[in-house]
C-alpha cells in the first residue's frame, strides 16, 4: 500500500471556510476512485498550505490519478502546482474499525 502527501503552497491564506468549500467541491471526484482507499483533506493552521493525504492500494493506481488532467485541475483550483511525496505503508492501524491492515507481499 502507498500513502501520498500532496501539498499546495498558496499565495494568500486560505480560510477554513474557503478550504471546506473547495474540499467539498472536489470530494465527489474521489468517491469510488479505483485504487483509492481513503483521502484526508488537510489545511495548515496558518492557511498557507492545503492538500491531501491519500492511502492507495498501489503506486500504479495513484500514478494513474496524478496524471496531467488531475494536475491541471488542482493547479487551476489552487493556483499553484502540487508537490507529491510518496511513502510505502506496510501496516496501518485502523482504530475506527478495530483492525490492523497489513499490505500483501
Amino acid at each position: 500500500m502507498i500513502t501520498t502527501v500532496v501539498q499546495f503552497r498558496v499565495a494568500q491564506p486560505l480560510s477554513l471556510d474557503e478550504a471546506k468549500r473547495r474540499f467539498q467541491s472536489s470530494a465527489p471526484k474521489y468517491r469510488n476512485l479505483p485504487g483509492l482507499i481513503r483521502k484526508y483533506y488537510i489545511r495548515s493552521e496558518d492557511g498557507m498550505t492545503a492538500g491531501g493525504v491519500y492511502f492507495w492500494d498501489s503506486r500504479e493506481a495513484a500514478e494513474k490519478v496524478y496524471s496531467g488532467e488531475w494536475r491541471a485541475f488542482v493547479e487551476k483550483l489552487y493556483g499553484v502546482p502540487p508537490s507529491i511525496d510518496w511513502f510505502e505503508s506496510p501496516v496501518v492501524v485502523d482504530n475506527a474499525n478495530c483492525a490492523d491492515i497489513a499490505a500483501a507481499e
